[in-house]
């Protein structure tokens, strides 16, 4: 039983880490024709590497700490936007955006299908500051005892 418990956790962690190789990829793609075309080529391919590095190493952190990495979209464009003439630096900073949005889109259906923390659900409730509960939900339900009250009105 264990043994199958861990098996699925790591399928799940492997599919979580393709599935941010796919975004940092696709975001890579996106704008890596945008990249300086006034420096010798020795250059640009040296300028292609650093970015594609800075997606991956978002990406990665992202899956890595996702309750902990504030703006990632902004991170990433502040580490690549030097190496963009200034005439396509918004496209590039909306192309990131998008990019990066959806990778958190998926990073958050994640967490709350409990793949992040052990495979550990989470209550579906927000703190009074606005942050998501980190307490676990009582067996069947989406909320913790702190919570349970707000699993009523839903059935109501």
């Amino acid at each position: 039983m264990e043994d199958g418990t861990n098996h699925a956790m790591d399928e799940r962690i492997l599919h979580i880490q393709n599935c941010m190789y796919q975004y940092s990829r696709a975001i890579y793609r996106s704008i890596k024709d945008l990249i300086d075309p006034y420096v010798d080529i020795e250059t640009q391919l040296e300028y292609r590497r650093d970015v594609l590095a800075a997606c991956e190493g978002t990406m990665e952190r992202l899956a890595a700490d996702p309750h902990y990495f504030a703006k990632p979209d902004k991170a990433l464009f502040q580490d690549i936007r030097r190496f963009f003439p200034i005439t396509v630096q918004a496209q590039v900073a909306w192309a990131v955006t998008q990019g990066v949005d959806a990778a958190v889109s998926f990073v958050e259906d994640q967490i709350e299908a409990g793949a992040f923390d052990g495979g550990v659900a989470r209550c579906r409730a927000t703190t009074r500051k606005g942050k998501p509960c980190q307490r676990t939900p009582l067996p069947d339900r989406d909320y913790c005892p702190s919570h349970q009250h707000l699993e009523r009105k839903v059935a109501a």
